[in-house]
């Protein structure tokens, strides 16, 4: 897919994916939200990458919601694909580190907190807006935004529009880390992920999402385990075994 949103690199098993919109405060259209879907579904069938690093393009901006496009059907071919987006981010089996380089706003906000991880700038800025505009989020941008900074605080972050420093957000758990250069910080950490183990990493990060993924999250779980017991138990291949040899299976080999 060419991109004209975003501006996708990899490097020593690393994608860095950059909202490229800076001229609009580098917020999501249509176009932006289904690239940044494809750049993520490609991370995840890569078997060379192992994490992505989200940032936005300038200095000033990491993103600052979606822009108001007009619909010309309510059929889904035109909505903005962000909650997909979202959903994405939060269910796919590899981390994904955000790099917020300057103001997280609105579904910019949402965008960083769905991800694994966040490293701010010390310019950076977090603020959601919604009520001031006549908008909300009464799905990822609510219930994980409490789960990242407690009942109260996100209450406050939605209903006073208040905007929140790096030092703030670091204090409230908004954020992980602050460093001059976000990126290289996040790419550091990436670094420091490669080194864990990819399989321990995704159950842990389906076992933190599996509680909002209902039946989706059983399913991950289920899923990883079936794959560990196929790869590495003695009853899975001896029921395999026994299975295609039309005979009995011998149990005193399920335990060895």
């Amino acid at each position: 897919m060419n991109y004209e949103d975003i501006v996708v690199t990899v490097e020593d098993g690393v994608a860095t994916i950059v909202i490229n919109r800076p001229e609009n405060a580098n917020k999501l259209r249509f176009q932006t939200a289904r690239e940044l879907l494809d750049a993520f579904r490609m991370v995840r069938e890569t078997p060379t990458i192992d994490v992505a690093v989200l940032t936005g393009a300038g200095e000033k901006f990491f993103c600052i919601g979606g822009e108001h496009e007009e619909l010309e059907s309510l059929d889904y071919s035109s909505v903005m694909p962000v909650i997909d987006l979202y959903e994405f981010i939060d269910t796919m089996p590899k981390p994904v580190i955000a790099a917020v380089n300057g103001f997280a706003v609105g579904g910019g906000n949402v965008l960083h907190v769905v991800c694994d991880l966040t490293v701010a700038a010390p310019h950076a800025v977090f603020r959601q807006v919604g009520p001031m505009v006549g908008s909300f989020d009464a799905g990822y941008g609510t219930w994980y935004l409490e789960e990242t900074i407690g009942r109260r605080r996100a209450k406050e972050m939605w209903y006073l529009n208040r905007k929140y420093s790096a030092d703030q957000a670091l204090t409230m758990g908004l954020v992980n880390d602050i460093a001059d250069d976000p990126v290289a910080h996040a790419l550091e950490l990436a670094q420091t992920l490669r080194l864990r183990g990819p399989f321990a990493l995704s159950a842990l990060k389906t076992a933190f999402s599996g509680r909002h993924t209902g039946v989706a999250g059983q399913a991950r779980l289920a899923h990883d385990l079936l794959l560990t017991a196929y790869r590495s138990t003695q009853e899975a291949d001896e029921m395999s075994k026994s299975f295609e040899e039309r005979r009995e299976p011998d149990r005193s080999r399920f335990n060895q």
